[in-house]
């Protein structure tokens, strides 16, 4: 059983938050003057995706057409199934599991998936605290809303990361990259 490699690539307010206490994006309505920060070609690099409930949500309540068309998508949760999704998304293959991280992974690896996108909070969260997050790009916008759904959460140790690199735009954005080395003690 072979993991893929496991990336996580998300925006967050200068303060840390990925979404309001409501679970509101409009913060990110950033006039980003054209530049994808990088977007295209990390999504070009991905095979696979594994999102939380909410975010897969919150996605659905834009109302616009499935964006992850051509990524193998599973739904990380406990509460729904397969047969929950729409019609479409199943004919798409999107699908739901609630396998611990670790096994969701060998499952995706077995199915020959080299690179994962981890996206959702509360994912992104267990992941990471699994220690099986190997690469981790966050984008900055700059605002600060006071308050909100954070990035990160209780970790079983320190996340020991390397810096890759940090790239600044003109619109204030700032987006750093770091490998994520392993969970280490203090």
């Amino acid at each position: 059983m072979s993991r893929p490699e496991t990336v996580v690539y998300i925006a967050t307010t200068v303060d840390g938050f990925i979404a309001r206490p409501d679970g509101g994006l409009d913060w990110l309505e950033h006039d980003a003057g054209g530049e994808d920060y990088g977007w295209q070609a990390f999504r070009d690099g991905l095979d696979g995706l594994v999102l939380g409930r909410n975010t897969y949500e919150q996605v659905l309540s834009f109302g616009v057409p499935w964006p992850y068309k051509g990524l193998n998508t599973v739904v990380w949760s406990r509460t729904l199934t397969t047969a929950d999704l729409p019609a479409a998304l199943r004919d798409e293959g999107v699908e739901v599991s609630a396998l611990p991280p670790a096994d969701l992974l060998g499952r995706l690896g077995d199915r020959g998936l080299r690179r994962v996108w981890i996206d959702g909070g509360q994912t992104v969260q267990a992941f990471l605290a699994a220690g099986l997050v190997d690469l981790l790009t966050l984008t900055r916008i700059p605002i600060l809303i006071g308050a909100g759904v954070p990035l990160f959460g209780p970790l079983p140790a320190d996340g020991q990361l390397s810096h890759l690199q940090t790239v600044s735009f003109a619109s204030g954005v700032v987006q750093s990259a770091y490998s994520v080395r392993a969970l280490a003690s203090p």
